[in-house]
């Protein structure tokens, strides 16, 4: 068996036992290169990224490329142009197992350690650039499956086995809130609530020190309350579970959410005491989804529920829970950047989905996630199919939410008038299902489509709606779309003061709860780098764009990345045009192709300038 270590000191295994390592500086480069690439990269590419400082760069290639079949024993490897990489069954690469499902979790125990670490390799800044981001990506698609299986242990009453997991996350990022809660939620199903309480107060002070911002009180209470605690609830039998589901169900649909979860989870208990467990998979797929949408900052308490719901469903037959509750799975994980671990949850989802209404909810998501990614083939392809099969069975909500996806995507491309479209019948939707928690979102978008064609005062009375409404609902991702919105507004009128102002309410609302929608709080950082180097503002622009490109890059939001690296650009790094080019080759935006091509940004504060005169 040969294993090939690209996590922490690189290094190559053969049936245990350490090989000796290829010889050239560039070696190790090359490999992860190689392995990680979306598609078999050309000789000339890997020439120009590698060695382009060399005498006979494809000279260097052809020596290199040798070294690393006899370290790897393998004759054959990496042939042809451009280079194919295949490996049979007696090879395993670290980072592919993070792709790959497995009955035991515990190897993901044994990964640790940066990308490539200790490798520098003088090479281009391109390849510099490549490394970073993947650095970021991989460590956070490791932290992302141990959150995983730390949730799935909980969820079936493995808390214990589940502290290692949770530990694992919290040690390679202790900045996320939402890793804490999830060790302090296994500390106390445990039993031992002295040591929840202990990293609740070690998660504060990192918090407080770090960020300078305060835990959630979603963390203090992890270490107390549970399901659990609904014990001394008076009995009722099946006919009471299934009331108070309804009744749960009904409450958190007319915004009566405290309520609404006391019934779900009275109906979860219920149905436990009653050992009726479709009943109960319902119950808590419904408690799942209220948590998720209804209440910010508990995601991750969601997410045990929903793992619960899950094994319920499996295991009584229960088809439609278990979609749904396969669905709000992926929603949390694209909410937190989180792609691999989102398209796996989805697309299980919609293998299991029958019906339009279903197959509509789990395609609009993956739409989501796809255009998250800048992938817009595959966003408009999903969201198209979600738009269709929502208005083929009268789901109208569903259809007005994907058309919103569906118009961002086109605003993000430039394309306006595709965008002015698809709003405009969001938007009619929105109003006619009388849906006002959600209709903050769709007007922002129609206030931003305003700013770019020069209707200021339109766009002025929509984003002070959204504000407004935004604030009364409470919702972080909304404030902090319409504060940006503001922001703008304000930058393209000439009001610095102003436009400085909500644009600091824009970041501190959309980043205020610890299960924040990650592409938001990157969008938001776009706009300000944007107009603080418009200004001439660098020193406010320069530490705003190390936020961005570390955010972009462990979030697998490639467009942004590659807007992080205009940004330095811009600040006077004349190589990073060069890294911008290679890290957007592949995303299909005709606005960013012409960004890339070096014409002028076309950003909403200059259009409206000469809009106004």
């Amino acid at each position: 068996m040969l294993t090939i270590r690209l996590l922490g000191p690189p290094a190559i295994e053969r049936d245990g036992r350490p090989v000796r390592p290829p010889r050239g500086r560039k070696a190790w480069a090359l490999l992860g290169y190689l392995l990680l690439a979306e598609r078999p990269p050309s000789r000339k590419r890997l020439a120009e990224l590698l060695f382009g400082q060399a005498d006979d760069p494809l000279g260097a290639l052809r020596w290199t490329l040798a070294e690393l079949r006899r370290a790897l024993g393998v004759p054959d490897l990496f042939g042809g142009d451009p280079v194919v990489t295949t490996f049979g069954d007696d090879v395993a690469v670290d980072v592919h197992l993070l792709t790959r499902e497995y009955a035991d979790p515990s190897v993901l125990l044994d990964l640790g350690g940066e990308l490539l670490e200790g490798v520098l390799p003088a090479s281009s800044p391109e390849f510099e650039s490549w490394l970073l981001v993947e650095r970021h990506r991989v460590s956070a698609t490791v932290e992302a499956r141990l959150r995983q299986a730390a949730v799935a242990l909980m969820a079936s009453g493995r808390a214990g086995d589940a502290i290692a997991y949770a530990s694992r996350a919290v040690a390679l990022n202790p900045l996320e809130e939402g890793n804490h809660e999830l060790l302090v939620r296994s500390l106390a199903v445990t039993g031992d609530r002295t040591a929840a309480l202990r990293q609740v107060a070690v998660c504060e002070d990192v918090l407080r020190r770090e960020l300078g911002v305060e835990a959630s009180a979603a963390l203090r209470e992890a270490a107390a309350v549970g399901l659990g605690s609904l014990t001394a609830l008076p009995l009722g039998g099946q006919a009471a579970a299934s009331s108070q589901l309804e009744a749960g169900r009904a409450a958190i649909a007319a915004g009566a959410v405290d309520a609404g979860l006391q019934c779900l989870r009275r109906a979860v208990v219920e149905a436990a005491r009653c050992r009726d467990a479709a009943l109960q998979g319902r119950a808590l797929a419904a408690l799942g989804g209220a948590l998720v949408h209804a209440v910010r900052g508990r995601d991750e308490e969601g997410a045990v529920v929903l793992h619960e719901a899950i094994l319920l469903a499996t295991r009584t037959g229960d088809r439609a829970t278990a979609v749904t509750a396969h669905r709000e799975l992926g929603f949390v994980e694209v909410q937190a950047g989180r792609r691999g671990t989102a398209d796996v949850w989805l697309a299980k989802a919609q293998a299991m989905a029958e019906t339009d209404e279903e197959l509509a909810a789990v395609l609009g998501v993956r739409g989501m996630n796809a255009s998250d990614l800048g992938d817009y083939p595959a966003a408009f392809e999903h969201l198209g199919e979600s738009v269709q099969r929502a208005g083929g069975c009268a789901d109208r909500r569903q259809e007005a939410w994907s058309l919103s996806i569906t118009a961002r995507a086109h605003l993000l491309r430039g394309e306006h008038s595709q965008a002015a479209v698809a709003l405009s019948r969001s938007l009619e939707l929105v109003h006619e299902q009388r849906w006002m928690a959600f209709l903050p979102w769709p007007q922002t978008l129609r206030a931003e489509l305003d700013l770019y064609t020069g209707e200021t005062d339109m766009a002025a009375d929509r984003l002070e709606q959204a504000w407004v409404m935004a604030c009364q609902l409470n919702d972080p991702c909304w404030q902090g779309m319409a504060a940006r919105g503001l922001g703008l507004l304000n930058a393209g009128r000439g009001d610095r003061v102003a436009a400085g102002e909500w644009f600091g309410e824009a970041a501190l609302r959309c980043n205020r709860v610890p299960d924040r929608y990650q592409w938001v709080h990157a969008y938001v950082l776009d706009a300000m780098i944007t107009t603080a180097l418009d200004h001439d503002d660098q020193d406010r622009a320069r530490p705003l764009v190390a936020t961005l490109a570390s955010l972009t890059a462990r979030c697998e939001m490639r467009e942004l990345v590659v807007r992080a690296h205009l940004h330095r650009y811009r600040l006077g790094d004349r190589q990073a045009l060069t890294s911008a080019r290679l890290l957007g080759a592949d995303i299909d935006n005709p606005a960013l192709t012409e960004l890339l091509n070096g014409s002028e940004p076309a950003v909403p504060s200059r259009r409206r300038r000469r809009g106004t005169g």
